[in-house]
């Protein structure tokens, strides 16, 4: 769970592109719409940030043994020329742990320490951050693997980035749900897009009904929220083709729970190819088009 605990942390200032400017076709009280456009820049904001996705430059897998890193061709895992040293040093992967080793001479901090040997956790653990530069990189761990993820904060996909085109908001798509206890909690089985396989107990599912039909979700278990892995017939043509998040705030005062669907957004995947998604549980392929939320992304090719 601790590695499906990790896609819970996604979610501008600036509010752009298309219907989102103009408020052309929006369906709500002024306050609900208030509110969905109040969620949507606080999504912009986040995917700015340092830990956002608009700032991935690399994912490296780490062999055992050395891994040598820097900018040179010859090293193991290679960083971006002009932004990094030719040579920054070794990280060495041993039974489950990685230790870094830097060059002397090479200034690399981590939390303001200059670094020259250091254990370091990886974001199961709370990552340990380094740092070079405008570049950030830290250990990841999926499954038995263990690579870099490496951050540019002066990407070009972050200086270029003009927003999220989404459909209209619209109240018709937020849906009053039931939730539907299974007998006993079954065994769910969450894929990525590195062709892994991970597993979560699901407890009960969340029903919901639209246009007279019964639809149901299985949702995973994120403290305060659920969280939802679902694709649509609008995925791959309209909306990212591997599906899209949401989150939904467990029962209140009243016992009652709501999916609101103009609060689907793209998984980080849809930005960079060096993220490492959950997949959408069969189960959780609607057979109807969910127009409300966010569009496919693409990137501004200016």
């Amino acid at each position: 769970m601790k590695k499906i605990g990790l896609i819970f942390l996604f979610v501008s200032s600036l509010f752009t592109l298309s219907n989102c400017d103009s408020g052309i076709d929006e369906k709500g009280t002024p306050e609900y719409i208030s509110k969905i456009r109040e969620w949507q820049n606080k999504r912009i904001e986040n995917l700015k940030k340092e830990n956002g996705w608009l700032n991935l430059a690399g994912l490296f897998w780490l062999k055992e043994g050395e891994n040598k890193f820097g900018s040179d061709k010859s090293n193991d895992v290679i960083f971006p020329e002009g932004k990094a040293p030719a040579f920054i040093g070794s990280l060495i992967l041993l039974n489950s742990e990685v230790v870094v080793k830097i060059i002397e001479g090479v200034e690399v901090k981590s939390n303001g320490t200059v670094v020259t040997e250091l254990k370091l956790k990886n974001d199961m653990e709370g990552e340990t951050v380094l740092e070079y530069g405008s570049l950030r990189w830290f250990i990841i761990k999926r499954g038995d693997k263990f690579g870099i993820r490496l951050r540019d904060l002066d990407s070009d996909l972050l200086k270029s980035f003009k927003g999220i085109e989404r459909y209209p908001i619209n109240s018709d798509w937020r849906f009053e749900a039931q939730l539907e206890s299974y007998p006993v909690s079954k065994r769910v089985e969450i894929p990525n897009v590195l062709g892994q396989l991970d597993t979560a107990d699901v407890s009960a599912a969340l029903t919901f009904e639209k246009g007279g039909v019964i639809y149901k979700i299985d949702p995973l278990d994120a403290g305060k929220n659920y969280f939802i892995l679902f694709a649509d017939e609008t995925s791959g043509t309209e909306t990212y083709g591997s599906g899209r998040f949401l989150y939904v705030e467990k029962a209140d005062s009243l016992g009652k729970i709501f999916i609101d669907f103009n609060k689907a957004y793209n998984p980080p995947c849809a930005f960079t190819k060096y993220a490492t998604c959950p997949l959408p549980p069969k189960q959780n392929h609607l057979k109807m088009k969910v127009t409300a939320g966010e569009k496919n992304f693409h990137a501004s090719e200016e």
